[in-house]
């Protein structure tokens, strides 16, 4: 057996491995074209995932109406049962076209909202029509009382609307101007005042 390294066949050198650098701009994948989107998959993804628009029915439809209403007072009230107190909420909303037609309603509920619709269902349910004058005032002097509010309403011709409290938002909403409007009584009851103006309204009913 001969030793001799001189006659063993030569090893064969392997070249070295091209490194990540190197080889990036081989594979590197070409331009998209001018104007073409790359967003592909995140479009689809965002798409999948995304509701349709509403058309119409959302709540600012549902609460959309001709009347105007204020809510004139909110008073937290509790009812004593045999595991403590329990609370609710009492609101006292007042309604109106501006053009004649004005109601007033109360509504309790666990929660604010729910009351104020319960309050507004209420008031207009007790829708009241008035009859006007051509200046937007009334014919003549009204007086009524309720509970322990009066209230007395005079015509003022081209002097606007000079009245307080509940009395002038029931009248703002009725569409009633240049009238001058004093509560007798020291109630200040909101709901007993506007009840009162609601009864002197009445006699201007059409």
């Amino acid at each position: 057996m001969n030793d001799d390294i001189s006659t063993q066949t030569p090893i064969e050198t392997v070249p070295p491995i091209a490194s990540v650098a190197e080889v990036a701009p081989a594979v590197a994948v070409a331009p998209a074209p001018k104007g073409a989107s790359t967003d592909f998959g995140r479009r689809e993804r965002s798409s999948r995932g995304r509701r349709p628009p509403r058309r119409g029915g959302g709540r600012d439809d549902r609460t959309r109406s001709e009347y105007d209403q204020k809510t004139l007072d909110v008073r937290r009230v509790a009812r004593v049962v045999a595991g403590g107190r329990r609370f609710n909420f009492s609101v006292l909303v007042v309604i109106g076209n501006r053009k004649g037609s004005v109601g007033v309603g109360t509504g309790k509920a666990a929660d604010t909202s729910a009351a104020v619709d319960k309050a507004t269902k209420n008031a207009k349910k007790e829708l009241i029509k008035i009859a006007r004058t051509e200046t937007q005032s009334i014919p003549h002097q009204i007086e009524a009382k309720y509970s322990s509010a009066i209230v007395v309403i005079r015509p003022s011709p081209n002097k606007g609307l000079i009245a307080g409290s509940a009395v002038r938002v029931v009248l703002e909403l009725a569409g009633i101007t240049n009238v001058n409007a004093k509560i007798l009584s020291g109630s200040k009851n909101k709901l007993n005042i506007a009840r009162a103006t609601i009864q002197a309204l009445l006699s201007l009913t059409a």
